[in-house]
């Protein structure tokens, strides 16, 4: 019972730490809570569900297509909503990005209408048992699988490429970078891209998961993929990686034994960290620059 639970912990807390690395990338490079995400997310959901079922695409090229797609949004909400704004006072890009997740979940409500859809799945899952007692189904093992892939292929990323040096050479210190030779407006929109591209990932395999796919999915998840770059740490890439595994099997081993409190536990698990660590549990308090 435990280790099941355990493994459809971590297969939650993986979605969950996707859709937090994109908002901490984007906090990271500049220091802006991108609440758009969250439709960014819902949006690559609904691109799976299209190839999927219209296109009849198998599921390996549906998440890429899905992923493709959220990155242009991506990219293009850096460029309308945030670029214009990159100068002035914090509180603007920040009204800014409510505005645009509200304006797209309605849109999104317009074409796709309030209804829930079904997310095929076009492989039969399968129950692999390990050990005696202990089951794990093939598709918590794609998604297990795919989101490791993509954590790994990030940290690869980042940390041993040259647009990645760039991307924490921008996060440290935008100025400096820029007297550099870096071109600040390629990394962010490489950034607005990457994290996008991973939030789309995100809601498909989450679409997958639960069978449904539908305009608001991504409130909830959306904002408990905050928390969980909360409570990493925001703008810490692995603590945005751990604060989605953890939240994901608090969530879990809650709902077994509070089911009722189950959406409310992201946020005491949140509560509780920040009371002992304010920074998240991999953050860093910063020195002010004067």
């Amino acid at each position: 019972m435990f280790a099941e639970q355990l493994i459809n912990g971590l297969t939650l807390g993986s979605t969950y730490a996707l859709i937090a690395l994109g908002y901490t990338m984007v906090y990271g490079i500049l220091e802006l809570i991108n609440f758009a995400h969250s439709e960014i997310y819902m949006t690559g959901a609904f691109i799976g569900l299209i190839m999927t079922t219209v296109y009849k695409m198998p599921f390996s090229i549906a998440i890429i297509v899905a992923m493709a797609g959220s990155c242009l949004l991506g990219i293009a909400i850096e460029k309308v909503a945030y670029k214009p704004l990159r100068n002035s006072t914090r509180i603007a890009p920040l009204i800014s990005a409510i505005g645009v997740s509200i304006f797209l979940q309605n849109v999104a409500l317009i074409i796709a209408g309030p209804q829930v859809r079904a997310f095929p799945v076009n492989f039969k899952s399968t129950s692999i048992r390990l050990g005696q007692s202990v089951q794990i189904s093939t598709l918590q093992l794609l998604i297990l699988i795919v989101s490791l892939i993509l954590m790994v292929g990030l940290h690869f990323l980042i940390h041993k490429t040259k647009l990645g040096q760039a991307m924490r050479a921008t996060a440290q210190d935008r100025e400096a970078a820029q007297l550099m030779g870096i071109k600040i407006d390629r990394v962010i929109s490489f950034t607005f891209a990457i994290g996008s591209a991973l939030g789309g990932a995100a809601g498909v395999l989450v679409g997958v998961y639960f069978n449904s796919v539908e305009p608001t999915m991504g409130f909830f998840p959306g904002l408990k993929g905050f928390v969980a770059a909360v409570l990493g740490g925001i703008g810490n890439i692995p603590g945005a990686m751990l604060g989605g595994l953890i939240l994901g099997i608090a969530e879990v081993f809650g709902a077994v034994y509070m089911s009722r409190y189950k959406d409310a536990i992201a946020f005491a698990v949140l509560i509780v960290i920040l009371l002992v660590k304010p920074t998240g549990l991999l953050g860093r308090k910063l020195q002010e620059k004067v």
